[in-house]
């Protein structure tokens, strides 16, 4: 079973954002760039690197280099519950 947004965040995983650039195989002196995001746990990112892995094995533009980001969306200290309701007439 997959585990919720919430669960994820919860448990320290945060928001990895990553910018690929690969080179096109029949144009080689062309630079694209492609953006990935998944929630991800810092510092060792097994997500990102095994999609890493994966566009190696898998396709054929040859990654230049790789710049990513993380950030941890809910921090232990952020996170409490609320018990209450206020009414605005």
């Amino acid at each position: 079973m997959e585990m919720s947004e919430t669960e994820m965040m919860l448990k320290g995983y945060g928001l990895t954002t990553a910018e690929f650039f690969y080179r096109m195989p029949d144009y080689e002196h062309v630079l694209n760039s492609f953006v990935w995001q998944e929630y991800d746990i810092a510092p060792d990112h097994p997500r990102l690197f095994s999609f890493i892995e994966y566009w190696q094995d898998q396709i054929e533009g040859p990654l230049h280099s790789v710049q990513f980001t993380h950030r941890k969306m809910i921090a232990p200290g952020e996170w409490r519950q609320l018990k209450g309701e206020f009414r605005i007439n």
